[in-house]
């Protein structure tokens, strides 16, 4: 049973590892960059930073502490629902100088609800919930902020060493047998609602891959035409590579018979061992149909990294039960890129699966809705507004992904065109009748 003291040790460290990845994302740029619009996808910079103040600021020093608002003159202009990101630039927002004054103000105040809140007796409170609601949010941020990175023009700003090298990975297919597990959980303490309630999900056997799939395999797709041919996509994704005239993922570029990818400002040759990034939802689909697969769906997914067969049980992470370390997964912006395949033999799951976490998001072919028993909680703005066939569930993280803001129960979505999210995927396929009675007879 973790003490009082040593959750509130645990928040106040989570608080200050977000804000300093905060601080290093919008210092690394100037002042021009900070409020410019990089895309039409993605608000400026200096929105995102307020805007994870003014969140801070609702629930934690508002709600939680009872405290006097520190700006409610703004809480509008930082309200995501209220206004598209193409609009953003376009509202009198705080300048640099200002946001960063004002995301330090809740801070403070912050840091002393903290110390004279007790973190029981209330569901917000109860293992400091709604403090490790507000770490994710600002990771999550973070996150975004470093997709808003990767679509600057302009010399590299952002360092990191290089991932670890890649390693053998065993057979390329992985068969998951039949039968229950837990999907979801009710005890993780920062579980967001869509992540709950545990419940018990039977799958018929299936293959999985190993990895996610790699640059070099992609590249075989788009060799063979894969752009080019009808038969490999849905309707509404042959009309969206039509449209917007896809040719390979996003920021690869062609020179001769060489593909390179740009990546922060830096452009070189491609990784053909690294797993494909910034792909969406209907070039995944796509490639598994051409390679005679299909998508996993979220179920599968998760039986997959979280199933153990020896014990029956599902674990927290692939791994086990323990929070990820640099050896287990590529987490927390340690690296700007994806890892080659075989790189964290550590976090392989009990099933042989290397990479379920960290590296890159994957797509699944499950439409984003709320598990059987869902409640909304704190507020009907994180997840349930966003339910339904509009979205796709992704799962896993990315190199971009704090260890805080993701666990194999966590779930992301988007809609099935984006592509500037660190988004890659791996396939699946139904395992043959026979293989089936095998697996059950074994």
């Amino acid at each position: 049973m973790t003490s009082a003291e040593d959750l509130r040790a645990t928040v106040a460290d989570q608080l200050t590892r977000a804000r300093a990845r905060s601080a290093a994302l919008t210092d690394a740029v100037d002042d021009d960059d900070l409020v410019r619009q990089h895309s039409k996808l993605m608000s400026p910079l200096v929105w995102d930073l307020a805007h994870i103040g003014n969140q801070e600021e609702l629930w934690l020093v508002r709600d939680v502490g009872g405290r006097e608002p520190v700006r409610s003159d703004i809480d509008e202009l930082y309200d995501a629902f209220k206004h598209a990101r193409a609009a953003r630039p376009e509202l009198p927002l705080l300048g640099p100088g200002e946001a960063r004054g004002y995301v330090r103000e809740v801070r403070d105040k912050v840091f002393d609800v903290l110390e004279r809140t007790p973190l029981e007796g209330a569901r917000l409170l109860d293992g400091a919930f709604a403090f490790g609601m507000i770490v994710q949010h600002e990771q999550q941020h973070d996150e975004t902020m470093l997709a808003t990175h990767q679509l600057r023009a302009g010399a590299p700003v952002l360092h990191a060493p290089p991932p670890p090298p890649g390693g053998p990975v065993g057979p390329p297919e992985v068969l998951v047998p039949g039968g229950p597990f837990t999907m979801g959980t009710s005890t993780e303490a920062w579980a967001l609602d869509n992540e709950r309630p545990a419940h018990q999900v039977v799958t018929a056997p299936f293959f999985i891959d190993t990895t996610p799939v790699t640059n070099g395999a992609y590249t075989e797709f788009i060799a063979d035409g894969g752009y080019r041919d009808p038969r490999w996509w849905s309707p509404a994704g042959w009309e969206h590579v039509q449209g917007a005239g896809l040719e390979a993922p996003r920021f690869w570029s062609r020179s001769g018979d060489a593909w390179h990818r740009r990546a922060f400002g830096v452009t070189a040759p491609l990784d053909p061992a690294q797993p494909v990034v910034h792909v969406c939802f209907h070039e995944a689909e796509a490639y598994a149909r051409w390679a005679g697969k299909r998508l996993p769906t979220e179920v599968e997914w998760e039986k997959a990294a979280r199933f153990d067969p020896a014990t029956g049980r599902s674990l927290r992470y692939p791994w086990g039960d323990d929070d990820p370390t640099p050896e287990h997964a590529n987490l927390g912006q340690r690296h700007l890129s994806p890892a080659p395949v075989g790189a964290y033999p550590k976090g392989v799951s009990p099933l042989g699966v290397h990479q379920l976490v960290g590296d890159v998001w994957e797509w699944t072919s499950s439409d984003f809705r709320g598990y059987t028993g869902f409640e909304v909680f704190p507020y009907a703005e994180y997840s349930q507004v966003f339910f339904g066939a509009d979205h796709k569930v992704l799962r896993g993280g990315s190199f971009g992904t704090d260890p805080v803001a993701v666990r194999a129960t966590f779930r992301n979505w988007d809609y099935p065109i984006r592509r500037q999210v660190f988004a890659g995927f791996r396939c699946a396929r139904d395992a043959s009748p026979e293989v089936a009675r095998g697996a059950v007879e074994g």
